[in-house]
């Protein structure tokens, strides 16, 4: 898909901020028939998933496509902003401190993104999707639901919470056969000890 201009990217720091335990999140957008897309978010390291309803506005195969207009198809950099912000401000501050995408356009609010969130958003190289591993195999696991070449705005909300749900009650080998759900609980947990052996 489109990129950015490069000066619009800081380097991918994703690798020192694992080394300080900031707890980093990926992201992407799977897409569908007639650029529909749905936006995911994964956690690193507990591989929980919350995606992003990301609906065609209204005018989208009615109106033209005006140049810097509003992106009819639903995933522009405004709507991505308003999604992904809505979605991660419901988790605790100290689990949403970093955020790191691919180099594409639907990105391009990240400074206000960062404003509204406080997420330091980090970009991968470019065609360098392993270095957000963990969201590519939860996309690779997300297409058993949304299979490709389908329209992935006919999708409600609801719907998407419940495959985000099902992703995050299945046992995972690389969890030592814990539930992202059960390793994001634990994950709150230690953290808020952690937090209280510092502060006693």
């Amino acid at each position: 898909h489109m990129t950015v201009p490069d000066h619009m990217f800081e380097p991918l720091k994703k690798i020192s901020c694992i080394k300080r335990g900031i707890h980093t999140w990926e992201g992407d957008l799977i897409l569908g028939l007639g650029s529909s897309s749905i936006g995911t978010l994964v956690e690193r390291t507990t591989r929980f998933t919350m995606l992003l309803h990301l609906p065609r506005m209204e005018a989208h195969g009615k109106a033209k496509s005006v140049k810097n207009g509003p992106a009819l198809a639903g995933h522009g950099a405004e709507a991505v902003r308003d999604a992904v912000s809505k979605n991660i401000m419901d988790l605790p501050s100290h689990l949403r401190r970093s955020l790191t995408w691919d180099q594409g356009v639907e990105m391009a609010q990240h400074a206000q993104l960062q404003i509204d969130t406080g997420l330091k958003i980090y970009f991968c190289d470019p065609q360098s999707p392993w270095q957000r591993g963990s969201n590519e195999n939860t996309n690779g696991l997300l297409r058993q639901y949304f299979p490709k070449g389908t329209d992935l705005s006919s999708h409600s909300t609801e719907e998407l919470s419940a495959v985000a749900h099902a992703l995050n009650t299945r046992p995972r080998k690389t969890l030592d056969w814990q539930t992202p759900a059960e390793a994001l609980d634990r994950l709150l947990k230690q953290d808020i000890n952690e937090s209280v052996a510092t502060t006693g």
